[in-house]
C-alpha cells in the first residue's frame, strides 16, 4: 500500500521525492529482515566472507572503446559460497527473494492497464496517457505529433521523444481517464496515416506505481547480491525454480518468453540482472543456457517480429553462452542447438520457387526488414561453430552431422537461386533484385569455411560429410540435366561424350554453394591424407566428374562472356553480381571453390576430354576442331562484333587453362601450407605497387576473427618503409620475391594485371636484366591432383596453341589477338618450366614421363603435315611485328635448349657430369654480355640527349640575356647591395637605425614590379600609380599569454598600449602578389557582382564572404581581405651634427609642452573648458606649430592608405569602418609590431636564422607593411597623431601634464617602440632645425630598451628582492642583493633577445638595411651582431651563448577525461588551450551573436578570435573552424604502427601520436595559416561547404 503513496503522484514523475522515500519505506525493512540486524553491518560480514566470482561483470555499453578489460582481476574459488550462512538467513532470503522477484516479473509482464494483480489494489482514479518507443516514427514525427496531441512546446516535445528513446516509454499526460484518452486519439490519429500508429496506453496511475517500483526492485536485487556469492546463488535458485506448471514455468522463463511485450527500460534492467546473477555463476549459467535453448525458436521467432534493435533483446545474450566451448558442445549434443538454429533460420525465409530455391524477387519493405533480423541467426550459429572441437564423441559426431544435413537442406534451397538469361534484341525492363542473395551468400562464407574446419578435424566425420554433401549436389543434378541431348565431340583423335549446353541461351545461376561446399571437402580429403588411407570408404569411383566440373564450368564462362559484352542488354544487376564473385568478401567460397571443383574434375579425367568440354561451353569448339581451323575460320563472312567476342572468349578459356594448372597454392591441391597463400596474395598485391598496411589487409579475405594471417608472413616478403610528415607507411616487395610473379594471378582483376605487368617490366629494365615475365616456379600438386600436369601435354591443347601460333603469322585481320598469343606463350612456359622442375625432381627416381619439349618439337600429321609449335615459334620470332613478345619467345626458345641439354647429359652421362651447368652457364655469360652491351649503348643515348638539352638551354638564355639579368636583380636586392656599399654611406659597417646607418642609393631605391591582372611594368614611386600587394588581416591569439583576459567592448577600448600578455592582437599575412589598384578595384568588383548573381541562385556558403570584403587572389586563390600598398623607401639626409640623448629630451619635451598648450587652445576655442593654471608654453625657436606638410603620396596611393587602414581598424576592433576614428593609425602600427613579433617567434620554433630564411611572401608583407606604418600618419589628422605620440612618449618620460599613462609592468615594449618611431614623423615634419628623423630613432631605441631591461629586471629577480625595488625610490639600491652578477646578466639577455630580434627586423624593413652575415646563420654570435646591427650596446665581456627556453606547453592528454557522463558523442579537445568540449550535441549550445552555435564554434571566439583547432578524440581527427560558416577536417597527428592514420578509428589499431606531423599542425596555427587552409579545403572539395559548422 506504500507503492501508490510514493511513486506517480502527479503529472511529472517526481524522481527526486521517490529516490528518498524508496529507499527509507521500502527497500530499508528488506534489508533489516535480509540481515537480520543493522543493513551495513550485515552486508559488510558477507562482503568479507565472500570469495568473488572469476568474472568481473562489467557490462560494456554500446561504442565503449576498448582495447581489453580494465576491470577484471581474476580470482579462483573453489568452495560451496552458501557455507558461510546460517540456516535462518538462507531461509530469509529465499523468502524475500522469491516474494520480490515474482511481484516485479508479475507487474512487469502485466497486460492490464487499470487493474492490478491479486493482493494488490487499485488507488485512486487518476491515469496516464503512456507513449512508448518504437523503430518505425522519426523524432521529426513524433516532436509534431505530440505538440498536436498535449499542446506542449517544441522544446517540452523534443524531451518526450528523447526520453521515450531512452527509456522505451514515458507519460505524456496526467489526468482522468477521458482526458487521456482524447490525447491517445490525436496521435493514433496522426501517426497511421503510413505506417502502423505509434503504441500509446491510457494506464491506471497504480499500475504505473507498481511497475515503477517493480524497476527498482531488479535495481536493488541486482545491488543486494553484489555483496556475496551466497545471495547470487540462491537468487538463481529462485529464478529457475520450476512453478507449478511445468516446462517453461520458472520466473527467469517468463520474463524471456515475455521480452518483446516489454519496454526498452524493462527490458534493460532485467537483462542488466541476468548478467550480474545467472552469467556469473556458471553452474546457473549452464542451466540459463539449456532453458535459452529450449525456447531458442520462440524466442526468435519473437524478435523478428518485434521491431526494436537487437541490443535490447533477450536474444542477444546469445553470445554470452554460445561462445563458451563447453557449453556450446553441450547444447549441440544435449539440446541439437546447431539443427534448431538452421532449422529457425530456414523457417523465415519461406519465399520459394517451383524448385524449392530461395526467392528474394520484390521483397516488400517489411519482408526485407524481417531478412534483416533474421541473419542474427547467422551470427548465433557462428558463435557455436567458433572454437573446433579437439576430441569427439560419437553423440557430438552424431548430432554434427544431423545439423550438417540441415545445413546441406539450406545450401539446397541456394543451389541455382537467382538464375539469368542472357537478353537478345532489346535492354531488360527491370533489373532484378541480386542483393538479398548476396548478402546471404556472405553472411554464410564463413560458416561454409567453418564447417569445413570441423569436418576435417575428425576423419570419421569427414568421410561422412563427404557422402553427405555428394549425395545432395546429385540430388540438385537430377533437376537440371532432364531433356538436354547428348553429343559427341571429337578432335585431335579423341572423342567424348556430353550434353548440349550454351551459357548464352540457357538459364544459369552463379549461386552454387553445394558444388562448392564438396570442393572444399575433396580438397580436405588430400590435406588430411584421408583419401589415400580410407579409399574404400570413399565413393570416389562413383563420382560422374562431368557432372561435378559442369556448374562451376558455365559460372566461369558467364563471367567469360559477361566481360566479352555479350551479357550487355542484362543491366547492372549481373555486372554487379560478377563484381561480388570475385570480389574478396565472397572469392573464398565463390571463385576459388568453382576453380578447385574444375581442378579436382579434370584430375579424373581424360585431359583431352575435359579441353573439348571446356571448348564446348566456351562455344569456342566449332572454331578449334575444324580441320582447318590452322587456316582460322571463314573469314570473309564473320561479323566483326562475333570475332571480337570470340577472341576474348578464347582468352578467357586460355586463361582458365592456366589456373587450373598453375593455382596450386591451396593446401589439398598443391604441397602448400595456408601460410604459404597468404604470402603469395601479398607479393601479388605488392607487385602491382607499395602499399598501406590497410590497403593490404582490404585485399586479403578475412576469416570468422577478421584476421587475415599477414602479420605471419609479411616481414618475410616485404620491407617496411615509414612515412614522413605527410602520407603513409608503405610495404615494399622483398627484391628476392619478384621471382614468385604470375602474371596470370587467379585474383588480379583486368586493371591489376596490366599495372603489375608494368611495374614488373619497369624494376626489370631499372635493374638491367631482360624484361621478360617467365611463369614462375611452382609447388608440386598433392597426389589427388598430380594429373592436373598432363593437360598441359595433351593433344587437344597442344592443337589450340599451334592454331593460336598460326593465326599470330599474319599481322593483319583481327582473329588474333596480341593477349591472346601472350596466354599461349605463358602456357609454354609452364609446360617447360614444369618439365625442368620433373627433370631435377627425377634425377632420383627417373620417372621422366613429363616430355613437353617433344611434344612441341612434333610436327602435324599427314596430310595436313602442321609444323611443329617449336618451328612456328622460330619463325615468329623474327616476325616485324611482334616485337612486344620477342623477349618471351627467345626465353623459351633458350629454355627449350637448356632443357635438351639436360636431357642429353642425364642420358648420357652418369648424373654427377657438371657439362649441363657449363652449358647453362656460357648461355649466361652470353645473357650477360648482351645485357651490358644494351646498357652501354643506353647510356651513351641518355649522355647524348642530355648534351642536346644543355646546348639549347644555353642558347636560349643567351638570346633572352637582359631578361635574365633583371629577374636576378628582382630575386636578390640585399645581396647586390650587401657586396658593395653606396658611396653615400656614412660608416662601413652595415647599422640599420641612427645617424650612422647604412643608405641605399638611388638605383638600389628602385624597384620595378609587374602587375597580376594586366602584366604591365612599373617603377614603385610615391607620385606614381598605386601598386597593391593582396593581404588577409586577421584577429589573433597566437601569441597570447592570457587567455581568460574577456574581450574588450570595441566601442570604448583604447589600443594605444598593448598589454605585454598580447591577449589579442591583428595579425597581417599576404600572398605576395602584386597589382595595380585600380586593376584590384574592378577584378573585387566583378567578384561582388558575381556574388550577388550566385546568391539569387544558390544559398549556400562560398570558402569567402564577400560581404566582409573577402576575395581570392587572382593568382593563388588565398584568401585575403584587403590590399596593402607599396611604397618606396624614405629618403632621408645625413647631417653630421645630431644633439645627444639628453639634448634631444629636453628639445623633445619644449616641443610636447608647447603641442600640448597649443592643442588644449584649440580646444578651448571650440568652447571646453581648459583646465587652469596651463601656462602657455612657447614654441621653440624652428618649431612651426601651424605647419601643414604637404602630403608627398599621388591620389591613389592616398586613396589604398585609408583602405588598409580602415580595414585593420575594421577588422581588428570588429566595429564598423569609420576613417576619420582615432583609433584608425594606432591599429595600423599595432598589425605592423604584432605581425613582426609572430613571425620572430617562429623563426626561433624553426631554428631558422633571423635574416634569409623567411619566404619571399612574408619578406614582401613585413616590408609594405612597416613602410605603409610609416606613411600612415599623412591620411590622419595630425593632431591626433601628435596627441598619440605625446601619450606614447610619456610612458617613457613622465610628463605631469599627461593623464592615464600606464604602470610599466603594463606596457609591451615593442609595440611602444614601433609606435613612437611610426607616429614620429607627424612631430618632425613641424622641426625646421635640421633634427633628423635617424637620430630619435635612435633614441627611441635607447629609451625603450633601457625600459624594457628595468621591466625584466622587475619581474625576474627573486620574490624577495622585488619588493625592496618597489619600497625603494632608487634603481640600483634594490639591486645589491643578488646573489650572482652573472646570473642576473644571463636573465637580461634572454629576456632582452625577442624584442631585439624583432626590433632588428623591424628596423631592416624600415631603412632597408641589409642584415651582417652572422644574421643569416644560426650561431653563438647573434648577440653581438644583433647590439652592433642597432647600434646599441657594447658587450665587455663574453658570455657563454644562452639558448631560449620555450615552455613548451603539452596539449593532448594520453586520455580523454570523461566529459558529460554517457551523453558527449563527440568529446572535442581544443590543441589550442587544452579545453574538453562536447561537439555537435544540443546540451551545450550557446548563443552566439542571436545565433545557436555548437560549442567549439563558440569556444574559437573566446579562445582563438574566431579561429579553432580541434582534435575530435572519437573519430581520430583534426578540426579547423573559422567563424560560424567556415570549417574543413584536417589528417590527426595520430598514427598507427603501419604510419597511418585511422579517421574514424573504424580499423581500431592503437595509434600514437606523431611529433612531427603535430609539429605541422602547430606550425599552420602559429603561421596563421588556419582560415587560408580551410578556404583552399573548401575550394577543393565543394561537399564541405554544405557543411553546418557551427552546430560542431
Amino acid at each position: 500500500c506504500y507503492v501508490p503513496k510514493i511513486y506517480c503522484l502527479g503529472p511529472n514523475l517526481n524522481p527526486q521525492n521517490e529516490d528518498l522515500l524508496a529507499p527509507l519505506l521500502l527497500q530499508s525493512p528488506l534489508e533489516w529482515y535480509l540481515c537480520g540486524e543493522e543493513p551495513s553491518v550485515g552486508l559488510a560480514k558477507l562482503e568479507q566472507n565472500n570469495q568473488p566470482s572469476q568474472l568481473c561483470g562489467h557490462v560494456f555499453k554500446v561504442g565503449e572503446p576498448t582495447y581489453s578489460c580494465r576491470y577484471s582481476a581474476l580470482k579462483t574459488s573453489g568452495s560451496d559460497p552458501l557455507a558461510n550462512m546460517t540456516e535462518e538467513m538462507i531461509a530469509r532470503t529465499y523468502n524475500v527473494f522469491s516474494i520480490i522477484l515474482k511481484y516485479a516479473v508479475d507487474m512487469l509482464t502485466w497486460d492490464k492497464e487499470d487493474e492490478l494483480p491479486e493482493g494488490l489494489e487499485v488507488r485512486g482514479d487518476t491515469y496516464y496517457c503512456m507513449l512508448f518507443n518504437d523503430e518505425v516514427h522519426t523524432y521529426e514525427q513524433v516532436i509534431y505529433t505530440l505538440q498536436k496531441a498535449v499542446n506542449c512546446t517544441q522544446k517540452e516535445a523534443v524531451s518526450f521523444a528523447t526520453t521515450v528513446d531512452r527509456d522505451g516509454r514515458k507519460s505524456v499526460r496526467f489526468g482522468d481517464f477521458q482526458f487521456c484518452e482524447q490525447a491517445k486519439s490525436v496521435i493514433v490519429r496522426n501517426t497511421s496515416r503510413q505506417t502502423k500508429p505509434l503504441r500509446v496506453q491510457v494506464m491506471h496511475s497504480s499500475v504505473v506505481a507498481h511497475q515503477c517500483f517493480a524497476l527498482k526492485a531488479l535495481t536493488w536485487l541486482g545491488q543486494i547480491i553484489r555483496y556475496s556469492d551466497a545471495l547470487r546463488r540462491i537468487l538463481c535458485q529462485v529464478g529457475l525454480q520450476r512453478g507449478p506448471e511445468g516446462e517453461n514455468s520458472s520466473l527467469v522463463d517468463t520474463l524471456m518468453l515475455c521480452d518483446s511485450k516489454m519496454w526498452k527500460g524493462a527490458r534493460n534492467v532485467y537483462h542488466q540482472l541476468f548478467m550480474s546473477s545467472l552469467l556469473m555463476d556458471s553452474k546457473y549459467k549452464k542451466l540459463f543456457a539449456i532453458q535459452f535453448a529450449k525456447n531458442y525458436e520462440r524466442l526468435q521467432s519473437d524478435y523478428v517480429k518485434d521491431d526494436h534493435d537487437r541490443e535490447f533483446s533477450i536474444t542477444d545474450l546469445s553470445v554470452q553462452m554460445f561462445t563458451v566451448p563447453s557449453l556450446a558442445r553441450m547444447l549441440i549434443t544435449e539440446e541439437n542447438l546447431m539443427t534448431t538454429i538452421i532449422r529457425t533460420f530456414v523457417d523465415h525465409l519461406r519465399h520459394r520457387d517451383l524448385q524449392g530455391r530461395f526467392q528474394f524477387e520484390r521483397y516488400t519493405a517489411q519482408q526485407a526488414f524481417k531478412f534483416r533480423r533474421v541473419q542474427s541467426l547467422i551470427g548465433d550459429l557462428k558463435y557455436v561453430l567458433i572454437s573446433r572441437p579437439t576430441e569427439w564423441t560419437d553423440q557430438l559426431r552424431e548430432k554434427y552431422l544431423e545439423g550438417f544435413d540441415a545445413f546441406l537442406e539450406l545450401l539446397k534451397c541456394m543451389q541455382g537461386m537467382d538464375p539469368v538469361v542472357r537478353q537478345v534484341g532489346q535492354h531488360i525492363e527491370m533489373e532484378p533484385e541480386w542483393e538479398a542473395a548476396f548478402t546471404l551468400q556472405m553472411k554464410l562464407t564463413h560458416i561454409i569455411s567453418m564447417m569445413q574446419e570441423w569436418c576435417a578435424s575428425d576423419e570419421r566425420v569427414l568421410i561422412e560429410a563427404y557422402k553427405k554433401c555428394l549425395s545432395a549436389l546429385t540430388h540438385c543434378h537430377s533437376g537440371f540435366t532432364d531433356g538436354e541431348q547428348p553429343i559427341t565431340l571429337s578432335m585431335c583423335g579423341h572423342s567424348v561424350e556430353t550434353i548440349r549446353y550454351c551459357v548464352s541461351q540457357e538459364k544459369v545461376s552463379i549461386h552454387l554453394p553445394v558444388s562448392r561446399l564438396l570442393a572444399g571437402l575433396h580438397a580436405l580429403l588430400s590435406t588430411t591424407e584421408v583419401a589415400y588411407r580410407f579409399p574404400v570408404q570413399l565413393p570416389l569411383s562413383e563420382l560422374s566428374p562431368p557432372m561435378l566440373i559442369e556448374h562451376p564450368l558455365r559460372c566461369l564462362v558467364l563471367c567469360a562472356q559477361v566481360h566479352a559484352g555479350m551479357w550487355r542488354r542484362n543491366g547492372f544487376s549481373l555486372v554487379n553480381q560478377i563484381y561480388y564473385y570475385h570480389n574478396v568478401k565472397c572469392r573464398v567460397e565463390m571463385f576459388d571453390k568453382d576453380l578447385i571443383m574444375l581442378q579436382a574434375g579434370a584430375s579424373m579425367m581424360d585431359p583431352n576430354h575435359f579441353l573439348m568440354i571446356v571448348l564446348s561451353r566456351f562455344e569456342l569448339y566449332h572454331i578449334f576442331s575444324s580441320a582447318d581451323c590452322r587456316k582460322r575460320y571463314s573469314r570473309e563472312n564473320a561479323h566483326k562484333d562475333v570475332v571480337q567476342q570470340n577472341n576474348t572468349l578464347t582468352e578467357e578459356m586460355l586463361h582458365l587453362v592456366i589456373m587450373i594448372v598453375g593455382e596450386r597454392y591451396t593446401a589439398g591441391v598443391g604441397q602448400v601450407e595456408s601460410s604459404d597463400e597468404t604470402r603469395r596474395e601479398i607479393v601479388h598485391q605488392l607487385c602491382i605497387r607499395p602499399m598501406a598496411h590497410s590497403e593490404l589487409v582490404k585485399a586479403l579475405p578475412e576469416n570468422e576473427n577478421k584476421e587475415t594471417g599477414m602479420e605471419r608472413v609479411i616481414d618475410s616478403v616485404a620491407l617496411f618503409k615509414k612515412p614522413g610528415v605527410t602520407g603513409r607507411g608503405l610495404y615494399k616487395l622483398r627484391p628476392d620475391c619478384a621471382k614468385m610473379f604470375n602474371l596470370y594471378f587467379h585474383h588480379y582483376s583486368r586493371a591489376d594485371q596490366s599495372k603489375a605487368e608494368e611495374a614488373q617490366r619497369r624494376i626489370k629494365r631499372q635493374n638491367g636484366e631482360d624484361s621478360v615475365l617467365p611463369p614462375p616456379v611452382l609447388p608440386r600438386f598433392c597426389p589427388l591432383f598430380a594429373s592436373l600436369v598432363n593437360i598441359l601435354q595433351c593433344d587437344v591443347l597442344l592443337g589450340i596453341l599451334g592454331a593460336v601460333l598460326q593465326w599470330a603469322m599474319e599481322p593483319s585481320g583481327g582473329h588474333w589477338s596480341e593477349s591472346m598469343l601472350q596466354r599461349v606463350l605463358h602456357l609454354i612456359g609452364m609446360g617447360l618450366v614444369e618439365e625442368q622442375q620433373h627433370l631435377i625432381g627425377s634425377a632420383d627416381d627417373n620417372d621422366t614421363n613429363f616430355n613437353f619439349t617433344l611434344k612441341i618439337s612434333r610436327p602435324g600429321e599427314a596430310p595436313a603435315n602442321t609444323p611443329s609449335i617449336l618451328a612456328l615459334l622460330e619463325t615468329l620470332q623474327n616476325a616485324p611485328h611482334l616485337e612486344v613478345h620477342k623477349d618471351m619467345i627467345r626465353w623459351i626458345l633458350k629454355t627449350v635448349a637448356n632443357i635438351k641439354t639436360t636431357r642429353e647429359c642425364t642420358a648420357s652421362a652418369p648424373p654427377s657430369d657438371s657439362s649441363g651447368h657449363s652449358q647453362e652457364e656460357t648461355v649466361r655469360d652470353k645473357d650477360k654480355a648482351e645485357r651490358k652491351r644494351k646498357a652501354e649503348m643506353a647510356r651513351l643515348r641518355r649522355e647524348k640527349i642530355m648534351a642536346q638539352m644543355s646546348e639549347m638551354q644555353r642558347h636560349f638564355i643567351n638570346e633572352n640575356k637582359e631578361l635574365f639579368q633583371q629577374s636576378l636583380e628582382e630575386l636578390d636586392p640585399s645581396t647586390s647591395s650587401t657586396l658593395e656599399h653606396s658611396p653615400s654611406s656614412c660608416d662601413s659597417a652595415l647599422v640599420c637605425v641612427g645617424p650612422r646607418r647604412w643608405r641605399a642609393g638611388g638605383s638600389e631605391r628602385r624597384q620595378m614590379v609587374t602587375c597580376i591582372l594586366c602584366q604591365e611594368e612599373q617603377e614603385i614611386r610615391t607620385d606614381g600609380k598605386a601598386m597593391v600587394l593582396a593581404a588577409f588581416v586577421q584577429r589573433s591569439t597566437v601569441m597570447s599569454k592570457n587567455r581568460k583576459r574577456p574581450p574588450h567592448n570595441p566601442d570604448k577600448y583604447d589600443p594605444l598600449f598593448m598589454h605585454p600578455d598580447l591577449s589579442f592582437g591583428t595579425h597581417t599575412g599576404s600572398c605576395g602578389h602584386i597589382m595595380h589598384s585600380h586593376c584590384w578595384q574592378r577584378y573585387f568588383e566583378a567578384v561582388q557582382a558575381k556574388e550577388q548573381r550566385r546568391q539569387q541562385r544558390l544559398r549556400v556558403h562560398t570558402s569567402y564572404d564577400v560581404e566582409n570584403g573577402e576575395f581570392l587572389c587572382p593568382l593563388c586563390e588565398c584568401l585575403s581581405n584587403t590590399v596593402i600598398p607599396l611604397l618606396p623607401l624614405t629618403k632621408t639626409s645625413c647631417s653630421s651634427e645630431q644633439p645627444d640623448l639628453s639634448q634631444w629630451l629636453s628639445i623633445t619635451s619644449q616641443q610636447m609642452k608647447a603641442l600640448l598648450s597649443a592643442h588644449r587652445k584649440a580646444a578651448d576655442a571650440e568652447g571646453v573648458d581648459a583646465m587652469d593654471g596651463v601656462n602657455d608654453c612657447p614654441p621653440p625657436d624652428d618649431f612651426k606649430l601651424d605647419y601643414t606638410p604637404k602630403n608627398p603620396y599621388s591620389s591613389t596611393i592616398k586613396e589604398m592608405l585609408t583602405t588598409f587602414g580602415t580595414a585593420t581598424y575594421k577588422v581588428g576592433l570588429k566595429v564598423h569602418p569609420n576613417e576619420q576614428d582615432p583609433r584608425v593609425p594606432i591599429m595600423c602600427w599595432g598589425s605592423c609590431a604584432y605581425t613582426i613579433q609572430c613571425i620572430e617567434r617562429l623563426l626561433v620554433d624553426e631554428e631558422k636564422p633571423l635574416f634569409g630564411s623567411l619566404p619571399c611572401r612574408q619578406d614582401d608583407c613585413l616590408s609594405s607593411l612597416t613602410r605603409f606604418g610609416s606613411a600612415c600618419w599623412t591620411v590622419s589628422s595630425h593632431t591626433t597623431v601628435q596627441n598619440h605620440f605625446i601619450r606614447l612618449l610619456a610612458a617613457l618620460v613622465p610628463d605631469p601634464r599627461v593623464e592615464n599613462t600606464p604602470c610599466i609592468l603594463d606596457i609591451d615594449m615593442f609595440h611602444l617602440l614601433v609606435s613612437l618611431v611610426l607616429s614620429h614623423p607627424a612631430i618632425l615634419c613641424l622641426d625646421s632645425s635640421g633634427l633628423s628623423a635617424d637620430a630619435a630613432q635612435l633614441h627611441f631605441l635607447h629609451l625603450v630598451t633601457v625600459a624594457h631591461i628595468v621591466q625584466i629586471l622587475l619581474t625576474s629577480v627573486p620574490g624577495e628582492n622585488l619588493i625592496l625595488l618597489l619600497h625603494k625610490t632608487h634603481l640600483g639600491s634594490g639591486l645589491h642583493e643578488v646573489s650572482s652578477g652573472w646570473h642576473l646578466w644571463h636573465c637580461v639577455k634572454a629576456g632582452i633577445l625577442p624584442y631585439l630580434r624583432a626590433a632588428a627586423l623591424f628596423f631592416h624593413y624600415l631603412n632597408g638595411a641589409p642584415a651582417p652575415p652572422e644574421l643569416h646563420t644560426l650561431g653563438a654570435g647573434e648577440w653581438e651582431a644583433l647590439c652592433g646591427y642597432l647600434y646599441t650596446l657594447s658587450t665587455e665581456s663574453y658570455i657563454p651563448g644562452s639558448t631560449e627556453s620555450n615552455d613548451l606547453l603539452i596539449l593532448v592528454a594520453s586520455r580523454c577525461p570523461k566529459s558529460g557522463g554517457d551523453k558527449s558523442r563527440a568529446p572535442t579537445l581544443c590543441l589550442v588551450c587544452g579545453a574538453m568540449l562536447c561537439s555537435q550535441s544540443y546540451c551545450c549550445q550557446t548563443e552566439l551573436e542571436g545565433e545557436d552555435v555548437g560549442a567549439c564554434t563558440a569556444h574559437t571566439f573566446a579562445c582563438g578570435a574566431g579561429v579553432g583547432i580541434f582534435l575530435r578524440v572519437r573519430e581520430s581527427q583534426v578540426l579547423f573552424l573559422a567563424g560560424k560558416t567556415k570549417g574543413c577536417f584536417y589528417a590527426p597527428p595520430y598514427l598507427d604502427d603501419y604510419g597511418e592514420t585511422d579517421q574514424g578509428l573504424r580499423r581500431g589499431n592503437p595509434l600514437h601520436l606523431c611529433q612531427e606531423r603535430y609539429r605541422k599542425v602547430q606550425k599552420l596555427w602559429r603561421q596563421h595559416s588556419i582560415t587560408e587552409e580551410i578556404g583552399h579545403a573548401q575550394e577543393a572539395n565543394q561537399t564541405l561547404v554544405g557543411i553546418d559548422w557551427q552546430h560542431l
